[in-house]
């Protein structure tokens, strides 16, 4: 059996909102076409009655047109969580390996995103010298900026 890696999905209060951010700030670009779905498959795969999404999947830096993307949905009803913590249980963050720490760091601040932690240098032993912090984007999720020597 051939497994491959094809997306990670974030749902999004303003998918749209949400989108232009990680264009903007990571560089990726979307995929066509933006999803508008509905009817009873979804209802059937989700288990939620009169489910209606829309999003759209954004091609990740670093990766040709067959590379995994970053999927943002917003549903008609979607469900508020709680603050996204660093270490709670499940999914925690999406992480880019950059050029600049800082100044990607400075990007992701000047499009409405936040600081979750402060920018570290460390040495990992047996794995190299570590340039990293933690950010959030304009939802509250969580961000790994990391740089290797």
């Amino acid at each position: 059996m051939k497994i491959k890696y094809a997306h990670t999905n974030l749902i999004a209060e303003d998918w749209k909102r949400l989108s232009l951010f990680y264009i903007d700030v990571f560089g990726c670009k979307p995929k066509p076409p933006e999803r508008n779905l509905s009817g009873k498959w979804l209802e059937e795969l989700t288990s939620l009655p009169d489910v209606e999404l829309k999003g759209i999947h954004l091609q990740l830096p670093g990766y040709g047109d067959e590379g995994p993307t970053l999927e943002i949905f917003e549903f008609k009803k979607n469900l508020k969580s709680e603050n996204k913590n660093i270490n709670k249980e499940g999914y925690a963050h999406i992480a880019f390996a950059v050029e600049d720490v800082e100044l990607c760091f400075d990007m992701v601040k000047k499009h409405g995103g936040s600081a979750a932690g402060e920018i570290i240098i460390t040495e990992i032993e047996g794995v190299g010298k570590l340039h990293v912090v933690y950010a959030r984007d304009p939802e509250g999720n969580i961000i790994e900026i990391q740089k290797w020597n």
